[in-house]
């Protein structure tokens, strides 16, 4: 019995969002990799590097002006008052674009030599204090595992019942600007030091453990480097503070590395917790579907400056080895085929962070078997799909985003 997809609206007030289909798509990953030019699955190392030496000059460009421009500039001019916070935005942005690059070469896109990528994306990582192999691992099996309830790595939804005690107080505008704050400053260190926000693990799970739950041992000599590259980065900031001073190194390096993290938090979670989205249990779950439970968004000038992991999201989760320089093109060749299956929003990204930390809007099939007696519908798979779109809004309630702090 097929069934109409309808609009729905969720309780932050924003207009009406198209679900993402359920059903198994018509098309193959095959059919959507022909669609791609051949060519957008090539990698070149100057191509890649050009735009790595890009980033790293302006990165210097803008140090420079922080160390030597800028306390020459008369105290009483405005742009001497303006003058940090600007180039804590400029600096946080060019080195979140680094960071992408970085993530590039975890995924195998920055070149044809995995070791030249590793060796690339370690050096940049361990500047940023990502451990590298560590995040390389565990965001692998995210992509593996993407839309799944019990196998993602991150951000999957939990029941009502499983949320903290404190949560219901934080679902009003100032308990949104505390989850807000948290979030952005303290989101990133907290997953990979504490996994928090992550899948639940049999013991204690962190990034930087080699021998910690989320790690296999091949994997686990690895692991020590990354923690070998966060301790000589430690070491170099050590040295740094000892010279000019621990409040100098603050504003020149940490205030650009939080804005980083934020920048890594806020893409990363409106990408994959969109009301539009949903979450499948292990009798549904699929790894095409599951790379198609994600979401595109505009970032305007951004877009460039963090290399389009912004607005060709959809198209790299489907192939994580295209390089950045190729995604636009690649996204516009998938675009027709995936047709529905295709998400992408343009709710303005103040907005976008406001609904979602007090918001519960996501559907799964969790708890549905409590909720099948209300909805009026039995226990078959042909129920069951039925009972997930029309008592999608009612489900909604049972499961939440709200497990990120």
């Amino acid at each position: 019995m097929a069934v109409k997809e309808e609009p729905f609206h969720h309780d932050c007030g924003d207009n009406a969002l198209q679900r993402s289909p359920t059903e198994k798509p018509a098309f193959t990953l095959g059919q959507i990799k022909k669609a791609i030019p051949p060519h957008c699955f090539e990698r070149s190392i100057l191509h890649s590097f050009s735009y790595l030496v890009h980033d790293l000059l302006f990165a210097a460009l803008f140090l420079y002006f922080a160390v030597s421009v800028m306390p020459k500039l008369p105290s009483g001019l405005a742009l001497a008052v303006a003058a940090w916070p600007l180039y804590w935005v400029l600096q946080g942005c060019i080195l979140s674009g680094v960071w992408v690059i970085a993530h590039e070469c975890g995924h195998h896109a920055f070149s044809d030599y995995s070791i030249l990528d590793d060796v690339v994306g370690l050096v940049l990582h361990s500047a940023l204090l990502v451990p590298y192999f560590s995040w390389k691992y565990s965001h692998r099996r995210h992509h593996s595992n993407t839309g799944s309830i019990e196998r993602d790595e991150v951000f999957v939804p939990k029941p009502m019942s499983a949320l903290s005690w404190f949560t219901k107080y934080l679902n009003n505008p100032p308990g949104r600007v505390l989850t807000l704050a948290i979030t952005l400053s303290l989101g990133w260190p907290l997953y990979l030091a504490f996994n928090v926000s992550g899948r639940a693990y049999p013991r204690f799970a962190c990034h930087f453990d080699p021998y910690g739950p989320i790690y296999s041992d091949r994997e686990r000599a690895q692991i020590f480097i990354s923690d070998a590259g966060i301790m000589a980065t430690s070491y170099v900031l050590y040295r740094v503070s000892a010279s000019y001073g621990f409040w100098w190194l603050v504003r020149v390096y940490g205030v650009p590395l939080l804005i980083v993290n934020a920048w890594l938090v806020i893409i990363t979670y409106l990408q994959h917790t969109h009301p539009s989205l949903p979450h499948y249990d292990s009798s549904e779950w699929d790894w095409l579907r599951g790379a198609l439970a994600t979401v595109d968004r505009d970032y305007g000038v951004l877009n460039k400056v963090f290399h389009n992991i912004t607005d060709t999201h959809v198209a790299h989760h489907l192939f994580s080895t295209i390089p950045h320089y190729h995604a636009m093109e690649a996204t516009k060749a998938i675009k027709p085929l995936l047709g529905k299956y295709y998400q992408s929003d343009a709710t303005p990204l103040l907005k976008a962070m406001w609904r979602r930390p007090g918001s519960a809007c996501t559907w799964s099939r969790t708890r549905i078997a409590s909720r099948r007696a209300s909805c009026g519908i039995g226990t078959s798979s042909k129920s069951t799909t039925l009972l997930r779109r029309r008592c999608c809004f009612l489900l909604s309630r049972e499961v939440s985003f709200e497990s990120l702090i």
